[in-house]
């Protein structure tokens, strides 16, 4: 596979959080969001023509700098809008024994009964995801990764073995 082909719009890149996942995480801040939650906490990256181009190799050549690195996490705006992308990314990290945390604002039952390959790609080289939109009025600043406390932490890993959702906090 030719990363260099592969175009991503993203608002940013954090490469050494400690808040969007266990460890130490490369953060992919995706760019666009239909969701537009009230309260979200990164309103700039809803316009889907907004942030900039990056290829799938700069991430990785990015996350290939940092040794301290755990996992990568791709955040956003919406990461399941540019699910094909982040899909392909996952599995690089993944191949180099990393972990991969996906947050979004769909359900993990919306997800898991899309029909677009992509959108199942992306979920099943997704380690954790935390799912739901952020609501405001369930703001709750003592959860672990999570904004409100109707978004849950899903151990992916579990949830297919058992067929049934695996909380990971």
């Amino acid at each position: 596979m030719d990363y260099n082909n592969v175009m991503l719009r993203i608002a940013g890149i954090v490469d050494d959080s400690i808040v969007d996942g266990p460890g130490f995480r490369l953060t992919v801040f995706a760019q666009g969001c239909e969701r537009n939650c009230p309260g979200c906490h990164n309103p700039a990256t809803h316009d889907k023509n907004g942030g900039y181009l990056i290829t799938a190799a700069e991430i990785l050549a990015m996350a290939d700098k940092n040794p301290l690195l755990d996992g990568v996490t791709f955040s956003g705006g919406e990461p399941f809008m540019q699910a094909a992308e982040l899909a392909l990314v996952a599995i690089e990290a993944h191949r180099i024994g990393w972990d991969v945390v996906t947050f979004t604002g769909y359900t993990y039952e919306e997800l898991r009964d899309n029909p677009d390959t992509d959108v199942q790609a992306l979920l099943a080289h997704t380690d954790y995801l935390i799912d739901g939109p952020y609501i405001d009025a369930r703001k709750d600043v003592g959860l672990k990764f999570r904004g409100s406390d109707n978004q849950r932490l899903i151990d992916m890993n579990a949830t297919r073995k058992r067929n049934r959702v695996v909380l990971f906090y």
